[in-house]
């Protein structure tokens, strides 16, 4: 059940950033407004990760699991109705806090049930149904683009996603798991401070600038599919989504490599793969050939999902274990929220090609930060 709400959680992560397109055309706004809709959205979501982390570690699952699809259900029903860009910028933050208050409760759950030979491939699973609901939620946008309008991909998902929320809350599976107990005043700044050693720190400088790099890439890889290759926007939809479908396997692959090779050996060996793909996008003007390219990088960007969540359960205690992934969460939604604006600003004063460039540099300054992390 757990995963499963992952896959409905993940419908809506990238479906902003594939509107960028659509929103400037049916809004009549700049680049830089239309990047708000991936940014602003994150950033309200980042206040809910720490004290989310915090609930994790003090109650059940189910709560919180279920809070998460009531939030998610109800705003995507608002953000099909919006018929103001900054009310459905309004819409799409509540969207986005469903992500805090179900990932620090789920993946906190799955570190503390899967045996230690077995945590590689549960998260390389659990990450595999997130990325099947973000293919999903890209690729319904593609269908809805193509013979409706993109609300109806937002109005179409809202029945599921309420339906196992309630599903969840009756769940008795979910309500007879109970966390670790926590120290009683774990939330005061003190002890705080006392997680935050040196592997976790490097650990989180790490995870920041990668993600720098990988949403630099990805929240304007349909605008440049649209402007530079002139790829119709439901086309474009569709590359992007078939990317999160290749991911899927992706997930899979990189739970199996931290199985066999260790999370921090398995994580490496993806981001070099990144780098080298990246690069080779700034190469290719085709778009068949761009579109194979992009795919592979797409396999090996979400293959570092399941070491990474695995490496924050292997640095880190039981005890603190849903504020430790809270505060994972927290440092990669915060550099999801400032890349796409770090990003417009470069394409301002360039043009939109400058996102491969802007991608290998960080993604290259984060593998040469892994290298310095001991356990």
């Amino acid at each position: 059940m757990v995963s499963t709400t992952h896959m409905l959680v993940e419908v809506f992560y990238f479906t902003q950033a594939a509107l960028i397109p659509v929103m400037i055309q049916e809004f009549h706004i700049s680049l830089i407004d239309a990047s708000l809709v991936v940014s602003v959205p994150s950033l309200v979501a980042l206040l809910a990760y720490i004290p989310s982390g915090l609930l994790a570690d003090r109650f059940g699952a189910n709560q919180l699991l279920f809070g998460s699809m009531a939030i998610e259900g109800v705003s995507i029903l608002m953000a099909s109705q919006a018929r103001s860009y900054w009310f459905l910028i309004l819409a799409l933050c509540f969207t986005r806090i469903a992500s805090p208050v179900y990932h620090a409760s789920g993946v906190t759950q799955i570190s503390r049930i899967a045996e230690p030979d077995e945590l590689n491939m549960a998260m390389g699973v659990h990450n595999a149904f997130g990325d099947l609901g973000t293919a999903a939620g890209v690729i319904s946008l593609a269908f809805f683009l193509s013979f409706l309008t993109w609300r109806w991909a937002y109005a179409f998902w809202a029945a599921p996603v309420l339906l196992w929320g309630i599903l969840v809350l009756v769940s008795p599976q979910l309500r007879d798991s109970r966390p670790t107990k926590l120290h009683q005043n774990i939330g005061r700044t003190g002890q705080i401070r006392s997680i935050l050693f040196p592997a976790f720190v490097v650990f989180l400088l790490f995870v920041g600038i990668r993600e720098l790099g990988s949403t630099t890439v990805s929240a304007f890889m349909t605008t440049f599919l649209v402007k530079m290759l002139n790829v119709p926007e439901a086309t474009a939809s569709l590359v992007f989504g078939l990317g999160a479908s290749v991911g899927i396997v992706g997930d899979l692959t990189g739970g199996y490599m931290g199985q066999k090779m260790g999370a921090r050996k398995a994580l490496s060996w993806c981001m070099l793969s990144c780098i080298i793909l990246l690069f080779a996008l700034t190469l290719i003007s085709k778009i068949f050939l761009f579109s194979a390219v992009y795919l592979v990088f797409a396999f090996f960007n979400y293959a570092v999902w399941s070491p990474m969540h695995t490496l924050v359960s292997e640095i880190t205690p039981n005890e603190t274990r849903g504020l430790n992934y809270g505060m994972y969460f927290f440092v990669h939604t915060l550099m999801f929220s400032l890349a796409p604006m770090l990003a417009a600003g470069f394409i301002q004063v360039s043009n939109v090609s400058i996102i491969f460039p802007l991608g290998v540099v960080f993604l290259a300054a984060s593998l040469l930060v892994l290298l310095f992390l001991r356990r």
